[in-house]
């Protein structure tokens, strides 16, 4: 199998099963045993189609007499993946783009004549590529709409926020290619030493520039078949994620519950900041999720973490005011990680509309779990001010023996002083987060 079939494959699985991107990739790699570069070249390919999914389908449907949407999947993603590799990919010949979708919508498509009509959309676009129809800029928010594929009510939302130029930072942002980001595992690594093991193996290191035991890797291949990772030497984490628990102000031998865990990452960062010492239990809804948990816990040698079935909307016997630190990073609609997550863009806003009251019911009741003089630490990863700012409002107005406290970050944010931020991802260069860290009142331990 291709590259680009193996793109192709994912594009259609997500029309037909409502496949995650990532995930189905992921494994469609792996059963293919895709070297480190035709795994980047699907990846890139995929991604870069779903990241411009309605600027792709303009173009397309301009040079096309059939509808884009009468036509099967198959065809209609052979056209996406060879139009994408003209647009925005360089250094793959027009010819050879042309030529490998033709021959993949020959393999895989029943319909003879869907060969000819792929070869001859694409030839056709092929002659127009610099002359193609200028896109309308007399509406700016329909403009970047379209040039960056953001679905208008989401640019609107955003651009309410956020001046023209910063508005368009975040939408070129969100259809860039994501680095992959690891945290050192410190309670049993120097960073230096992981350094080099990871250099020993490939990779480039980047050592983030603000954000300790951070490291950007580049040329990774499948990062879970390296000697570092047997060895759990670190963990796949933004460093926004990571400044998630930061807020916290955890210290070692700390009480800590992470309310919505898995896959683990902010109790594996809790760990780290806490020495490997006290106890975090680590919870999700989902009972193989646990294992999961479990699995990367034991890959990095940590011994505080306990995971753990249990709903965040429901009380759990024992747990009343029994935690020093609640971390609840609650489900979201996902907004900020639009770069890792690209299909998220396309949900219908009306699918987002019941989660405040979600995110509402998990904070009250883990509330009840943190100790007089605890802290609660609300976070999400999007960018919508009714999941974020609104939620904590709501919450307050309800919870009067909570109060916002500052906190300090590393880096450009440095001391927070209103007690929640959002983590813009264009000022920033990492994931797009929400955090606010409650005090309850009480003594302090």
């Amino acid at each position: 199998m291709s590259a680009r079939e193996a793109a192709l494959q994912t594009l259609v699985a997500m029309d037909h099963q409502k496949a995650w991107s990532n995930g189905h990739l992921k494994k469609v790699i792996q059963e293919a045993h895709l070297d480190r570069r035709d795994a980047a070249l699907a990846t890139r390919l995929c991604f870069g189609v779903l990241q411009n999914r309605m600027l792709l389908d303009h173009y397309l449907q301009q040079y096309s007499t059939m509808k884009l949407t009468k036509m099967e999947s198959k065809v209609r993603n052979s056209l996406r993946l060879g139009l994408y590799q003209m647009l925005f990919l360089t250094k793959i010949p027009v010819s050879a783009a042309v030529s490998e979708s033709v021959a993949l919508t020959k393999k895989l498509c029943k319909n003879p004549r869907a060969g000819g009509m792929v070869n001859g959309i694409l030839r056709n676009l092929a002659r127009h590529l610099d002359d193609l129809p200028t896109l309308d800029r007399s509406h700016p928010i329909a403009y970047l709409s379209l040039l960056y594929s953001h679905p208008q009510w989401l640019v609107e939302d955003w651009g309410n926020r956020l001046d023209g130029e910063e508005l368009e930072a975040l939408l070129r942002w969100d259809n860039s290619e994501p680095p992959v980001t690891v945290q050192v595992n410190t309670c049993r690594f120097q960073t230096p030493e992981v350094v080099e093991q990871l250099q020993r193996e490939g990779m480039a290191v980047t050592p983030h520039p603000w954000l300790a035991d951070c490291l950007t890797l580049t040329a990774t291949g499948d990062l879970t078949q390296s000697e570092g990772w047997r060895q759990g030497m670190f963990y796949p984490q933004d460093p926004a994620a990571r400044l998630a628990v930061l807020a916290a102000g955890l210290t070692p031998g700390c009480k800590v519950l992470d309310a919505c865990a898995a896959p683990g990452g902010k109790s594996f960062a809790a760990a780290m900041v806490m020495g490997d010492r006290g106890e975090i239990h680590a919870c999700d809804l989902h009972p193989h999720k646990k294992s999961l948990i479990q699995a990367g816990a034991d890959r990095l040698g940590l011994q505080s973490i306990t995971p753990q079935v249990a709903d965040g909307k429901k009380p759990r016997k024992g747990w009343g005011e029994a935690f020093d630190v609640v971390l609840a990073d609650v489900p979201c609609s996902g907004l900020g990680v639009l770069r890792k997550k690209p299909e998220i863009r396309y949900k219908a806003p009306e699918a987002l509309e019941g989660l405040p009251q979600i995110q509402g019911e998990i904070l009250a009741n883990v509330s009840t779990y943190v100790r007089p003089g605890g802290v609660l630490l609300y976070s999400t990863c999007t960018l919508r001010t009714q999941e974020n700012e609104a939620v904590v409002q709501a919450f307050l107005a309800s919870h009067p023996d909570f109060r916002l406290e500052v906190f300090r970050l590393p880096g450009p944010l440095g001391l927070v002083e209103a007690g929640q931020c959002t983590l813009w991802p264009q000022r920033l260069e990492t994931d797009g987060f929400f955090l606010a860290k409650l005090r309850k009142e009480g003594a302090h331990a």
